[in-house]
């Protein structure tokens, strides 16, 4: 039973599950990268679609696991959570591309798109908590309306890039999305199944950490708000960190955007599993006030985030732009108030 294992045994387990995630998201912006010239969708797509799903399924399955095992709050925490921290990764992107500042090089109409969908499931969860507390078979409507929303979402995106009517500005800075000869001379079938085994080790891994982090959370008196908020979301976003970081260091700076925008889009749907999962009614209003407020901390983080892409910024070498800064800020103020607010 994982409600009896030690506390040394959940922590063993949580950092083993760090390092398969950690190690396992290193090589998916290289996959990444390199299926979006040999398929064709672009970066801006792949990064949304392929990587940003790819890199949320630890924390899809740890969100899934969670709300089976009656544990809406650590659930909920861990979504929102992953949400928030995969936004502040932009910023530490920002610091390791020298040339500029991230949010004006990488601009591009489908990241503004990825960013104004994340922005309203961020709504419909908000929406869903303060809606009356109708559910069937223990289903908030709000719930399929997310799924319906995000599918929509990835359809215009799709339209737009293949037709569309704006364009940001090309600046000696703009890194362009070119595909890379090496990729396209690949296996196809290779790289989907490089991608498959890699995505596979991620879901396990966040299937495997959910226990851990029950005990944890009981075991020190932190709580799931806590565990779930500044751990949980913090490890199975790593993927992100990593492959943001790696997308950087190769000049692919829309992917490494888009993957963090997208994936982000993509971790709203971890509530409407969340909900599917939690057999005790609507998981929207089964969160405490604590968690509530980060999704209102990663609307207003994404928003800068849009902000900065459309004012574009533009700085010198190593420096950062505003809504690096102001990210960081809120994230941190949000950790400072969730610590102090917690039992």
């Amino acid at each position: 039973m994982l409600s009896a294992m030690p506390l040394g045994v959940a922590f063993t387990r949580f950092a083993s599950r760090t390092l398969v995630i950690g190690v396992a998201g290193t090589q998916l912006a290289r996959i990444v990268d390199d299926l979006a010239d040999r398929t064709g969708l672009g970066e801006a797509i792949a990064g949304a679609v392929l990587m940003g799903m790819a890199t949320s399924l630890s924390g899809l399955v740890l969100s899934v696991s969670a709300a089976l095992a009656d544990r809406p709050v650590l659930a909920m925490s861990n979504a929102l959570g992953g949400i928030a921290v995969q936004t502040l990764f932009l910023t530490v992107a920002d610091l390791v591309y020298r040339r500029a500042n991230l949010e004006h090089a990488a601009a591009s109409l489908g990241n503004l798109l990825q960013g104004g969908l994340l922005l309203c499931l961020l709504a419909l969860v908000l929406v869903g908590r303060f809606a009356p507390d109708w559910t069937l078979l223990a289903v908030h409507p709000v719930t399929p309306l997310m799924v319906l929303v995000y599918l929509f979402g990835l359809r215009l995106a799709e339209r737009t890039r293949d037709q569309p009517m704006w364009r940001p500005a090309q600046t000696r800075e703009t890194a362009p999305d070119l595909p890379d000869p090496r990729a396209l001379a690949r296996s196809a079938l290779a790289l989907w199944l490089s991608f498959a085994g890699l995505a596979l080790a991620l879901g396990v891994s966040g299937w495997l950490m959910e226990g851990a982090a029950a005990v944890i959370a009981a075991e020190t008196g932190l709580g799931q708000s806590v565990v779930g908020t500044l751990m949980t979301a913090v490890v199975t976003s790593l993927p992100e960190l990593v492959t943001t970081i790696a997308a950087v260091r190769r000049g692919a700076l829309t992917l490494a955007v888009a993957g963090i925008i997208g994936g982000n889009a993509f971790d709203t749907l971890f509530m409407a599993a969340s909900d599917l999962a939690y057999r005790g009614g609507s998981i929207y209003h089964a969160i405490p006030d604590g968690v509530a407020l980060w999704v209102a901390l990663s609307l207003l983080m994404t928003a800068i985030l849009m902000v900065g892409m459309i004012h574009r910024e533009r700085l010198g070498p190593g420096r950062i732009g505003f809504e690096s800064l102001a990210i960081a800020g809120c994230y941190l103020a949000g950790a400072l108030m969730l610590v102090v607010a917690s039992p």
